[in-house]
């Protein structure tokens, strides 16, 4: 049955759905696909912390058994992948730490149920940066992921091992968490689309904390469509995440109606403060061209828009973050769950040596930022004055939104960089995420998407909608998206 389609591992997931149900394709097709591209690639990416092939395969006959009884599920038989910072009843989520290296959660995350319950198939857990601090995908325990278009530069971080697997066709798509920008960048390094929605759309329960007020999970996909697909299924009220929307109970809201190839009524903004000092020429000059482009299809585009208290962003991000991790991480102690020391000495002794050698570098740098924002005599000059930037922001971004239906800046502001080019040098990593982490602090929804490509690497163009805005972002994306054939790209690896 597959011979119309000999790459079903690069099929999208609307497109894989449909011939799935059409029964063109079989469950176990796919998922034998999948699998071989997996052998073919991973050994040159490593994108996956761990695989789940058996089972995997094991549900897609299953799915093929439904589809014959008349079954068929909105995703049934769809292979996916789950970032290792999410729990999944009975499989090990480690955050990519040997803090948890041996962590077997006993209940499933609310994104991950959903997408079980409307018939995805997790195949495995998606490396990342150590409890999703990092933007390089080098800061995990176990290993670095590659970017598929080249092996020699970072796929982005946290989500990067989520990247990098739907950009190698390791998977159709995959689930990743974003807190200041960690599912778009890697979107845009691994040339993707990279959904982040609205705080409080798609539910926290079960995404192991790393910022509660900025963290939100969402997806990563070959095309827009997918995105709106998948955000039908995780997006949603939840009683047992106490940050979820109430607004939405009860309410289930059809992205897919938002996939309108027009931007004719729409007015868009181009953010001056994040086009400026550090943006690469080759990014600038893509971002500018996608600008155009929207407004050849009709849209009006005020090249010039202001929000000047964006350039205080990172700052307040790198006090608010590092202070809620500081809190989050303490209850790795050594005495519940995780890893535990297990020398002589006292409890005070064994807790420090926990924690000493269970973080690494880069997870210890944020609790130290955090605990001295936090510590007395320092939280009204840092901590608080953060928050105050914070409100500012936000205020920006809603005045900004009563002129704009959306905003628009470069996702990353400089293509891929070099493996090992940025690890000693934190300031220059922390600067990878300046154009994604405004919308985190102001709680919006935002999305990358393809714009172009510099030496073989791909950009990411970078629209920012107002709260709940997701059908606007995703008109205007999905009208991109038709108008140019970047996302047909894929990478030769």
């Amino acid at each position: 049955m597959s011979n119309n389609f000999p790459n079903l591992y690069d099929l999208t997931v609307s497109k894989a759905a449909n011939l799935l149900s059409r029964k063109e394709i079989s469950a176990i097709e796919l998922m034998e696909s999948v699998f071989e591209r997996i052998d073919s690639v991973e050994s040159k990416v490593k994108g996956f912390i761990s695989i789940n092939r058996e089972d995997a395969l094991n549900q897609a006959r299953k799915a093929d058994q439904d589809f014959s009884k008349g079954i068929n599920l909105p995703l049934s038989g769809i292979p996916a992948v789950l970032k290792d910072n999410m729990c999944l009843e009975g499989s090990v989520t480690t955050a990519a730490s040997k803090m948890l290296e041996n962590f077997v959660p006993p209940y499933t995350s609310t994104a991950a149920k959903k997408m079980i319950d409307d018939g995805v198939i997790f195949i495995g857990k998606s490396n990342m940066d150590e409890f999703a601090m990092g933007s390089s995908t080098e800061n995990s325990a176990f290993h670095p992921t590659y970017n598929p278009w080249n092996l020699n530069r970072v796929p982005g971080g946290s989500s990067g091992g989520s990247a990098a697997v739907v950009s190698a066709g390791e998977t159709l798509f995959a689930l990743g968490s974003d807190t200041g920008g960690s599912i778009r960048q890697p979107a845009s390094f691994c040339g993707v689309v990279g959904l982040k929605p609205t705080y409080g759309l798609v539910s926290r329960y079960g995404l192991i904390a790393f910022a509660s007020s900025l963290d939100q999970i969402g997806p990563l996909t070959k095309d827009v469509t997918d995105s709106a697909l998948i955000l039908n299924t995780i997006s949603g009220y939840d009683p047992m995440d106490s940050t979820s929307l109430t607004s939405l109970k009860g309410e289930r809201i059809d992205y897919t109606e938002s996939l309108i190839p027009d931007v004719s009524k729409m007015k868009i903004g181009v953010v001056k403060e994040l086009l400026g000092e550090g943006v690469q020429q080759a990014v600038k000059d893509a971002i500018l061209e996608a600008a155009r482009k929207f407004e050849e299809l009709g849209a009006q585009v005020d090249w010039e828009v202001s929000l000047p208290s964006t350039k205080y962003a990172m700052a307040a991000y790198y006090i608010l973050a590092p202070s809620e991790a500081s809190s989050n991480l303490s209850r790795y102690d050594g005495v519940k769950y995780g890893y535990s020391w297990d020398g002589d000495g006292t409890m005070w002794e064994g807790m420090e040596q926990t924690r000493g050698i269970g973080f690494g570098p880069e997870v210890k740098r944020r609790i130290f930022l955090g605990t001295y924002a936090l510590s007395a005599g320092y939280y009204d000059a840092f901590y608080k004055k953060a928050q105050k930037v914070r409100t500012l922001i936000s205020s920006e971004f809603d005045e900004a939104f009563k002129k704009y239906d959306l905003l628009l800046s470069p996702t990353s502001p400089t293509l891929p960089f070099e493996m090992g080019s940025k690890t000693n040098d934190p300031l220059q990593m922390y600067m990878s995420d300046m154009c994604t982490i405004p919308a985190n602090i102001a709680g919006i929804p935002a999305i990358s998407l393809v714009c172009g490509f510099s030496d073989g690497l791909p950009i990411g163009l970078h629209l920012i909608g107002p709260s709940l805005g997701e059908k606007k972002i995703l008109q205007a994306a999905y009208t991109y998206e038709q108008a140019t054939d970047w996302h047909n790209m894929r990478p030769t690896i």
